[in-house]
C-alpha cells in the first residue's frame, strides 16, 4: 500500500468527542482561577466567571456552525483558508500549532509543579526533567498508535478529572459562607481587562475540538453537540467551584493551591491530597487533547503544501500522522526544558484571540457560502452571533500586553517566511 493510498481513519464516536472537548477546556486554570480571579475582582468574581462563560459561548457556537459545514480535520485553519485564502488560513493554522507546542511544554512544566505538592523531588533539577520528558512520551506514544487510544484516554481523564471537583462542590455547598454573596458590588473597573484574558485562559481550548474531523465518525453532526455540550456543563462547574472557593477559604486570594486549601478546611486532609491528585490528572488530561489535536494543524498544513512532507505521512499501521506527532512532542519536550510554565503561556493567550477573530470573520462569509447546506447548525440572528463574537476576541486583544502582542507578532513574520517557502 502507497503512502498516499493510506488515510486517517473515522473511529471516535459522539460521546468520545464530547470528553475530548471537556478535557482541553478542564485543566490547570481551574484550580488555579479561583484565587487568582478573586484577587482581581473579589466576590464579584462570581458573577464574572458565569458572564464569562456565556461570552465565550458566543465563540463556540462559531466554532459549532463552522464545524458543521465540514468534515475535513484543520479546525480554525481550514475555515479561515476556505474563507480568505491560502495565506491567512496557513497564519491561522500556524499560530495555532504554536500555541499547541507550547501549551504541551508549559502544561508538562506545570504538571512537574502540581506533583511536587506530594513529591518534592519533581520541582526541580533531574526529578523536574523526568516528570516532563516522561509525561510527554507516555503522551506522544499513545496517540501514535491510534486515535481511538488517545481519544479513550481522554475520556477516562474527564471522568477521573471531574470527580475531585465533584467532591468539592458538593460537600463545599454545605460550608459556603452566603453573606459574601448578599454584598457583591461592582468589580474594580481597572482589572476588568486583565481579569477577562485570565478567564479566557481558563476557558479556553474548545477550538481544537474539530481539528480531528477527519477522525471523527461523524464530525458535521458531532462537534457541534460535543461543543455546546461542553461550554455548558464547564460554565456549571466553573461558576459552582467559585462560589465554594470563595465561601469556604478566607484567605483565597494569597493562594497557591486554593482548593486545595479550601477542601482541607471543610473535609479534611484526605480531600486536600485528593484535590491535589486532581490537579496533575486534569493537567495530564489537558495535555493528552493538546497532543491529540495539535499535530493534526501541522498534518493539515503539510497536506497543503507547507513545512516538510513527512508531517503529512500516516502511519501505515496506527493510521495516525505519526510524524507530526512525534515532531511536536520532541519540540514540546525542549521548549519546556528550557523555559517556565508563565513564559510558556504567555505566546497562547494572544495567539489564541488571532485564531478567534480570523474564525468568526470567516464564519461571515461561510454563512453566505453554505446558506442551504443540508444538516449545518443554524444559529440565531444569522450574522449577529458570529459579530459579537468578533467584537468580543477584539476587545480581549486591546486587554492584551505589548509584551504579548509583540511576540505575536514576531510568530506571524516567521510564519509568513515559512509560507513563502511553499512546497510546490
Amino acid at each position: 500500500m502507497s503512502q498516499t493510498d493510506i488515510t486517517l481513519k473515522r473511529v471516535v464516536s459522539r460521546w468520545q468527542i464530547v470528553g475530548l472537548a471537556i478535557n482541553d477546556v478542564v485543566g490547570s486554570g481551574i484550580y488555579l482561577l479561583p484565587a487568582a480571579a478573586a484577587a482581581l475582582l473579589g466576590w464579584a468574581s462570581l458573577w464574572a466567571v458565569l458572564v464569562a462563560g456565556l461570552a465565550v459561548s458566543l465563540l463556540v457556537l462559531c466554532y459549532a456552525q463552522a464545524a458543521s459545514y465540514f468534515d475535513q480535520p484543520g479546525g480554525s485553519y481550514l475555515y479561515a483558508r476556505e474563507a480568505f485564502g491560502s495565506f491567512i488560513g496557513f497564519e491561522c493554522g500556524w499560530m495555532t500549532w504554536l500555541t499547541r507546542i507550547a501549551s504541551a511544554a508549559a502544561l508538562s512544566n506545570g504538571l512537574a509543579q502540581a506533583v511536587a505538592h506530594f513529591w518534592p523531588f519533581a520541582g526541580t533539577g533531574l526529578g523536574q526533567i523526568l516528570v516532563v520528558v516522561l509525561s510527554l512520551a507516555i503522551l506522544t506514544w499513545i496517540n501514535v498508535i491510534g486515535v481511538k487510544a488517545a481519544a479513550r484516554t481522554g475520556v477516562v481523564f474527564v471522568l477521573v478529572k471531574l470527580v475531585p471537583l465533584a467532591v468539592f462542590i458538593l460537600i463545599g455547598l454545605f460550608y459556603v459562607d452566603w453573606s459574601g454573596v448578599n454584598g457583591i458590588g461592582l468589580p474594580p473597573l481597572n482589572n476588568l481587562g486583565e481579569a477577562a484574558l485570565l478567564l479566557l485562559f481558563a476557558y479556553a481550548g474548545f477550538e481544537n475540538t474539530p481539528a480531528a474531523a477527519g477522525e471523527y465518525k461523524n464530525p458535521q453532526r458531532d462537534v457541534p453537540f460535543a461543543l455546546i455540550t461542553m461550554i455548558v456543563s464547564i460554565t456549571v462547574i466553573y461558576t459552582l467551584v467559585q462560589l465554594v472557593a470563595l465561601g469556604t477559604l478566607p484567605g483565597l486570594v494569597a493562594s497557591n493551591s486554593p482548593l486545595a486549601e479550601a477542601a482541607g478546611l471543610f473535609a479534611g486532609q484526605w480531600a486536600a491530597l485528593l484535590l491535589t491528585i486532581g490537579a496533575a490528572i486534569s493537567i495530564m488530561g489537558t495535555n493528552n487533547n493538546t497532543m491529540l489535536f495539535g499535530p493534526r494543524y501541522a498534518y493539515a498544513l503539510s497536506v497543503d503544501g507547507f513545512g516538510p512532507q513527512a508531517l503529512a505521512r500516516i502511519h501505515p499501521r496506527f493510521r495516525t500522522p505519526a510524524v507530526a506527532i512525534l515532531t511536536q512532542g520532541a519540540i514540546a519536550v525542549a521548549l519546556a526544558l528550557s523555559g517556565t510554565f508563565v513564559q510558556l503561556v504567555l505566546l497562547s493567550i494572544v495567539a489564541r484571540l488571532t485564531t478567534y477573530i480570523t474564525t468568526t470573520a470567516a464564519l461571515l462569509i461561510l454563512q453566505r457560502r453554505y446558506t442551504d447546506k443540508p444538516g449545518a447548525l443554524k444559529l440565531a440572528g444569522g450574522p449577529l452571533i458570529p459579530v459579537l463574537a468578533l467584537m468580543l476576541s477584539l476587545a480581549l486583544l486591546a486587554s492584551a500586553t505589548w509584551a504579548n502582542l509583540l511576540a505575536a507578532l514576531i510568530a506571524l513574520i516567521i510564519g509568513a517566511g515559512v509560507y513563502f517557502f511553499r512546497r510546490s
